[in-house]
């Protein structure tokens, strides 16, 4: 096995743990939010329960990406699969931010107090940062667009959790109950363009993955 091939190979493992924690991870985090969300009747952490959801959806699809990534003959393919995969997570999250955030004004629903909520939402902030940076840099070195597209799966998981950390403090100090949606409603422009060129394709024909 060449050089070239053992250092791909680590790239690929580093990926791959990335993406195991992911799930695992947003797997938690869907569960308390969701559990969190029913038990305090918020909207907002049932909604982002939903989001991990898709997200667990985004890591398993890179998951299979790079379990075929040194076969070279089918890497190119899966490549282009992987990122339309991604492509529709994005549309789903863009959907539900959309429904979610409209819903929440039409209600005039306040941000409800949850401190497992609250716990999760300070983790996602501290944690989803680092993990998107971390997939940036594997995403860089495979040439993989798909990768590239989960790193910001988690870049915007951490925006959410900011943005629903800001809407319970600026209720809670301002009353300002109508701060968290407007929030989530001016993302969904860039979230949809994400899944637009997922979906399209884009990006694939620079990512060097063939």
């Amino acid at each position: 096995m060449s050089a070239a091939i053992t250092d791909r190979s680590q790239v690929v493992q580093r990926g791959r743990n990335l993406e195991y924690f992911t799930v695992t991870y947003n797997s938690l985090e869907g569960l308390v939010s969701l559990a969190a969300g029913l038990i305090a009747g918020s909207v907002s952490l049932v909604g982002f329960g939903l989001d991990s959801l898709i997200e667990v959806t985004s890591g398993a699809a890179l998951l299979w990406r790079l379990h075929h990534d040194l076969n070279e003959a089918r890497r190119e393919a899966v490549e282009r699969i992987t990122v339309r995969i991604v492509g529709w997570c994005f549309a789903g999250l863009a959907l539900y931010v959309t429904v979610d955030s409209g819903w929440t004004l039409v209600q005039h629903q306040k941000p409800e107090r949850s401190l497992p909520g609250i716990v999760i939402a300070v983790v996602s902030v501290i944690v989803m940062p680092l993990l998107a940076s971390a997939k940036r840099r594997v995403a860089a070195d495979l040439g993989s667009a798909a990768m590239k597209a989960d790193s910001k799966q988690a870049d915007f998981c951490a925006y959410l959790s900011a943005i629903l950390l800001a809407g319970l403090l600026l209720n809670a100090v301002l009353g300002w109950w109508w701060a968290d949606p407007v929030a989530g409603l001016v993302m969904v422009p860039i979230i949809a363009k994400e899944g637009v060129d997922g979906i399209q394709g884009k990006g694939c024909q620079d990512c060097g993955c063939g």
